[in-house]
């Protein structure tokens, strides 16, 4: 594969620019099987909307096609449950749980994964925060019956939120 490289200017970054070394949707870490891609998830409806609004240029207009977006502020109506299931930047900016080169989180750095960057590092700790995410999955199963999905709304869109398709369970 022919090394690209992806510039980025948005509202949270400039002058940031990273290199594709794998084919975009493939060559992912054992272990690390998401449900769901980026324009699944985009077109789901996640993060009331608003997470990709301002960066569409960096990933492939076809994530945007049919995705429920608002430029505004977030809606959590957009949402496929319809709930709230996000919690503030700033929280995640407090629990260090953000990477100086992925400043809107998990998703972010998720969407780039997709596309071919491979961080070593970065990537081992993200996969493994979405792997501890799974035990929401264990809940599910064990509180609501299957196909039941007004059971759990939150939980159900949180998964949503880290690749799970929660409308399985």
């Amino acid at each position: 594969m022919k090394r690209k490289t992806v510039r980025v200017t948005d509202k949270m970054q400039r002058g940031y620019s990273y290199h594709l070394v794998a084919p975009a949707g493939r060559n992912f870490a054992p272990g690390f099987e998401p449900e769901l891609t980026p324009a699944d998830m985009l077109r789901l409806g996640v993060f009331g909307g608003k997470y990709m609004t301002d960066c569409r240029k960096e990933f492939p207009k076809s994530w945007f096609a049919r995705a429920k977006l608002s430029p505004e502020r977030r809606d959590p109506s957009l949402n496929f449950f319809g709930v709230d299931a996000s919690q503030p930047l700033s929280v995640w900016r407090e629990k260090g749980w953000l990477h100086p080169d992925d400043p809107r989180g998990w998703f972010q750095w998720y969407c780039r994964y997709y596309m071919g960057r491979r961080m070593p590092e970065e990537d081992a700790r993200q996969i493994k925060r979405w792997k501890q995410i799974r035990r929401h999955v264990a809940q599910l199963k064990r509180h609501c019956e299957k196909g039941n999905l007004t059971c759990r709304k939150r939980q159900r869109q949180a998964l949503l939120h880290w690749a799970y398709d929660s409308r399985r369970i």
